[in-house]
């Protein structure tokens, strides 16, 4: 059965991959090729470029510092409501992104629930700034890093850690020198995607720090922006995300695909 061609299905499949590549053949084809390298040294480009690094880079590491250890809790500890937690961790993966902007204004903004306290107590303001941007992307992009990581931890052999712990190894030993090597390629693969997700947060952004020129303008708002005014700045954009998410593909590829 596995050697025969299913031809009912060559046409609607031939259909669905010309729908999800020609898009990005349209991309391609649009781009300003002669002019790109002029037009990525603008300085608009180069800030929204250095802003979005930046920024995903920065949500990443809070992913990490709370992410992993959120998914070590959800993976190895039996608590009451634990299937519930990971099902509201799991939101912001469906939630739209705008909503979740909303939600961070409502609890973080200048009249949020922790928002006023922080801005009464320590004069913090984070909407509209560019740790608002870090805390939108963070947002949106942890459930990722959390549901790779639990996976990873929940397909790791106990029995490795319960060796080294019958060999007089203390917790933290086992933690740093069992546990984390043998979920390393998933934390790997959370980080990744994590920062790739980070990296085209559009809509939380947006809603939650605005679309400011080097202080809260990151790639995907620069898209949108330069859509309405400057069409072929929009494509080279698009352009660099597209690059982008082409090398988070391939470097995953070995987790995703097991076979050629």
């Amino acid at each position: 059965m596995t050697g025969r061609t299913p031809w009912p299905l060559i046409l609607p499949a031939a259909l669905g991959m010309a729908f999800l590549l020609l898009p990005l053949a349209g991309l391609l084809i649009r781009a300003p090729w002669p002019t790109l390298a002029q037009r990525l040294a603008e300085p608009q480009v180069l800030e929204a470029l250095r802003l979005s690094l930046v920024t995903a880079t920065i949500a990443t590491s809070v992913c990490l510092l709370l992410g992993v250890p959120l998914a070590w809790l959800l993976a190895r500890v039996t608590f009451p409501g634990r299937r519930a937690v990971r099902a509201l961790i799991t939101v912001p993966l469906v939630l739209p992104p705008v909503v979740g902007g909303v939600a961070l204004l409502l609890v973080l903004g200048r009249r949020g629930l922790v928002g006023q306290w922080l801005e009464a107590t320590f004069g913090v303001t984070l909407p509209f700034t560019t740790a608002g941007v870090v805390i939108a992307e963070a947002f949106v992009a942890m459930p990722f890093l959390v549901i790779s990581v639990e996976g990873a931890l929940r397909a790791a052999d106990l029995r490795l850690e319960e060796a080294a712990a019958t060999l007089g190894a203390s917790r933290w030993t086992i933690f740093r020198r069992v546990t984390l090597p043998l979920v390393a390629p998933g934390v790997v693969a959370g980080t990744v995607l994590c920062w790739a997700r980070a990296l085209g947060e559009f809509g939380a952004t947006i809603t939650f720090a605005g679309n400011f020129p080097g202080r809260t303008q990151t790639m995907p708002l620069a898209v949108y922006l330069a859509l309405e005014t400057e069409p072929e700045a929009a494509i080279v954009l698009s352009l660099l995300l597209l690059a982008v998410s082409v090398v988070i593909l391939a470097s995953l590829r070995d987790k995703w695909v097991s076979s050629p």
